[in-house]
């Protein structure tokens, strides 16, 4: 079945509303329900790094841990693209420190409440959510050092302006370090279903189309590295997906 950019677009800011509105939602499963702490552990987050951060920061929404690839530095600029509830905000912020800062942005309302009430029980002062597109960034140019986001872009119905975006607000130097989800082999059309597109699945691309989508946009020493293990968690998002998509870390730098 063919569906509208308006129906895709409509479907991906349902899920992730209700997932950050309801405090029993997690996962990027198509039943959104799922132990976080579980998840993320899958993912590539220690336990150390779950305990240190907020409650309820932690959604379960990621494919997996973008900081440990980032190699942040004290007083870097740190943005991430669809920060949920601020998982890897919180995590950032503990790694740039007082003089450094992290953005947070993303498109859902909810998601963006839930972020800032996290912040604010807790105290965080280096950490900002806003309330904005990927696709339409608002940063201002050439003041970011690291641009992070998990499991997010393959969300994008225009992944070229994402990326035109991100360049756009990186200061020169400066790098992308993000895991998302890439297609190992095209999904066949009765697997695409309105719910799979808020579900990190029926949006995901070819490596070698986000190699050129990258190139496009001006980035260089692009490097996407597919995670063959990640297939063991990705059974549980849908049946036999995991034959057709796999998380990988994909980092350039502008």
């Amino acid at each position: 079945m063919n569906f509208t950019q308006e129906q895709k677009r409509d479907a991906i800011a349902n899920n992730y509303a209700t997932i950050g509105s309801n405090d029993n939602s997690y996962g990027c499963n198509i039943s959104g329900c799922c132990n976080s702490d579980e998840i993320s552990l899958n993912l590539g987050y220690s336990k150390k790094q779950l305990n240190s951060i907020p409650k309820g920061a932690d959604k379960g929404l990621g494919c997996g841990n973008p900081t440990t690839i980032a190699s942040l530095k004290k007083g870097e600029m740190v943005l991430d693209l669809g920060s949920g509830a601020g998982l890897d905000c919180f995590l950032a912020s503990q790694e740039v420190g007082e003089k450094g800062q992290v953005i947070g942005v993303d498109m859902t309302r909810e998601m963006i409440a839930k972020a800032r009430s996290n912040k604010e029980k807790n105290g965080y002062v280096n950490v900002d959510f806003r309330l904005g597109e990927i696709e339409n960034l608002p940063v201002r140019d050439n003041s970011i050092d690291v641009i992070i986001s998990n499991c997010v872009i393959n969300l994008s119905l225009d992944k070229q302006r994402v990326f035109n975006e991100a360049f756009r607000v990186l200061k020169v130097g400066g790098r992308l370090a993000i895991s998302d989800i890439v297609l190992t082999k095209q999904i066949p059309s009765h697997m695409i279903t309105l719910d799979s597109f808020g579900a990190c699945i029926a949006g995901a691309s070819f490596i070698d189309d986000l190699e050129l989508l990258l190139k496009n946009s001006g980035f260089k020493d692009i490097n996407i590295t597919p995670k063959t293990e990640s297939k063991k968690f990705l059974k549980d998002w849908s049946e036999n997906i995991e034959n057709y998509i796999v998380s990988a870390n994909i980092e350039a730098v502008k």
